[in-house]
C-alpha cells in the first residue's frame, strides 16, 4: 500500500511539474512575441521619421530653388 501511494504521489507531482513547465513555456513564447512586435513597431516608427525628414528636406530645397530661380528670372526680365 505504501509503494502505491508513493508512486501515486510521484505521478501527481510529475503532472503538476509538467503543467507548470507548459505554462512557463507558453509565457516565454508570449514574451518573445511581445518583444518581436515591439521591435517591429519601433523599426516602423523610425523608418517613418526618417522618411518624414527626407520629405521635409526635399520640400525645403524645392521651395528655395524655385524662389531663387523666380527672382533671378524676374531680375533678368526687368534688367
Amino acid at each position: 500500500m505504501k509503494m502505491r501511494q508513493s508512486i501515486s504521489e510521484f505521478e501527481v507531482a510529475f503532472e503538476q511539474e509538467a503543467a507548470l513547465e507548459r505554462q512557463r513555456r507558453q509565457q516565454l513564447r508570449q514574451r518573445a512575441a511581445n518583444r518581436s512586435r515591439a521591435r517591429r513597431i519601433q523599426r516602423t516608427e523610425q523608418r517613418g521619421n526618417v522618411a518624414f525628414g527626407v520629405l521635409v528636406a526635399a520640400l525645403t530645397i524645392t521651395v528655395v530653388t524655385v524662389t531663387v530661380v523666380m527672382f533671378e528670372t524676374l531680375a533678368w526680365l526687368m534688367g
